[in-house]
This record gives C-alpha cells, structure tokens and sequence, in this order.
C-alpha cells in the first residue's frame, strides 16, 4: 500500500498557493463540511502516525443557518485536523477534532469524530482496480447538526491506469441520536484526475447527495457540488487544493478547501 506522506519538490508557485489558500480562510470569520475529500487508497503503514489539516471556507453562501442553533455558512471557516494511526498494513485508525470561525469571529469546538479505513489487498503487483471500506461516528455541536451523534459508512473504489485516475465513495450516512432522528441518506463523491509530472495532479471531485427514502434520486433538492482540485507536494508535505461552486439551493456557492498532509515522518 502506498504511503500517505511522500517527498518531493516543486516549484515554489504551489506553496504560494497553498499559504494564500490557508490564509484566506484563517482572516475569515458551518455550512461546508468539515473535510471535503475523496477517500482513495492512502494508508499509514503500520505503527506510524499522520497527521491531516483539512481548512474549508465559504467564499459565498447562504446568510441564515438551516436549523435553530446552528451557524450561518456565508463567510464561515472550518479547521480540522485529522490524526491517524496505522493499526495493520491495510487497516487505519483516525480521530478528526472540528472546530469553526463563524463570519462575526466567533470560535467554537463543534466536536469529535472516529473512523476505521480498510483497503483490500491487491491480488497482484500493479493492478489497477482497489476497493475498500470506511467507517465514521461522531459527536457534533449543535452549530454543525441539529443532531448531536451520527455515523457513516463509506464504500470506496479505484482505479488508476497510467496518468489517469477514477475514485468513487458511496456514503452512507444515518442519525445515532438525537431530537430529529431522519432517516439514512446516500450520497456519491467521485475523483477523476490526471497527472501531469511526478507528484504534481489535476483534477476534478463532484460531491451529491443522492436522498433518503423518501427524495431519493431528487437531486434538484439535494446538494451537489463540484471542485477543480490540485494535488501534489512539497518537501514531504501533501497537498489537495481546490476552489468549488455548488449548483442547487441547499449548497454553498463557492468553497475554498486545503487538504495539507504534515509530514511527522516515520511513515
């Protein structure tokens, strides 16, 4: 299994833009998630920690909160940093802490979330095609979901030939507890990208809630979004930058995000 964490180095135009980036959000005062990301086949090795910074802004959006308590998502920046552990070669333990800055400064804890990823082994050298599954429960601040306890269970596929790259996530998700309880919903997120030189790839990442029983396949009334996204990386640090525009009413119109893997070395 690849290590999450590699080094390299690039010109110095994509570190300029992963600081700009980070800082536009952090001079900014919770509608966009609190990761933004597609799940693909990244594994710590066994015994070794990571650690991700995941950074989203709302660069436009809506102006009041969806649910009583809640945090309006216009000019809100989410930081989560994302701690892992590798517990076996294709087994990986992770612990995410929420936080926001609301568009008036205030700032808030939203709370704690623990997941377990698998990756399936490969049943040869090279093979394109890799699978795995991950599962996700958490506790949030009313600021982030009405809904205090909640989980998800995250199917993951991928394939890579040559230059080019398919991933696709199917998400479950489903309230654990709390005033109101709603029934499991579906949501698709796929990657397609393109390498253009050694650790340097283009791309772009879709995000749609698919609906529960009751408005499934109504996607007109679901949030759907898509990202233009540059992966790559600087001196072991990882980075997946993007700039993303939703396209139905209940989305954020445009979202900054900066995924920023820290290389703590041992990996």
């Amino acid at each position: 299994m690849p290590p999450r964490h590699r080094s390299c180095t690039l010109p110095g135009l994509f570190a300029a833009a992963a600081l700009l980036l980070t800082w536009a959000a952090a001079g900014a005062a919770v509608a966009a998630p609190e990761e933004i990301q597609v799940y693909e086949d990244d594994l710590v090795r066994p015994g070794g920690f990571g650690l991700d910074l995941h950074n989203n802004y709302v660069l436009s959006g809506d102006t009041l909160p969806d649910h009583i308590g809640g945090a309006a998502p216009q000019g809100a920046y989410r930081f989560t940093p994302e701690f892992y552990y590798g517990v076996a070669p294709n087994l990986e333990a992770g612990l995410y802490i929420l936080s926001e800055v609301e568009r008036d400064g205030t700032t808030t804890v939203g709370g704690e979330k623990l997941r377990l990823k698998y990756i399936a082994p490969r049943g040869r050298e090279n093979q394109p095609f890799y699978w795995g599954v991950n599962f996700e429960i958490g506790r949030v601040s009313n600021r982030y979901d009405v809904n205090p306890w909640n989980a998800e269970l995250k199917g993951i596929a991928g394939y890579v030939r040559g230059p080019w790259k398919f991933v696709g996530n199917a998400n479950l998700d489903w309230t654990v507890s709390g005033p109101q309880r709603q029934k499991p919903t579906l949501n698709l997120s796929t990657k397609l990208g393109y390498a253009v030189a050694k650790d340097l790839s283009l791309g772009l990442e879709s995000y749609n809630d698919i609906g529960d029983a009751h408005n499934f396949g109504k996607l007109g009334r679901q949030q759907e979004a898509l990202y233009a996204v540059v992966d790559t990386a600087i001196r072991g640090w990882d980075l997946n930058l993007g700039i993303g525009r939703g396209f139905t009413g209940p989305t954020d119109h445009w979202v900054l995000k900066a995924v920023v893997g820290v290389p703590l070395g041992g990996k």
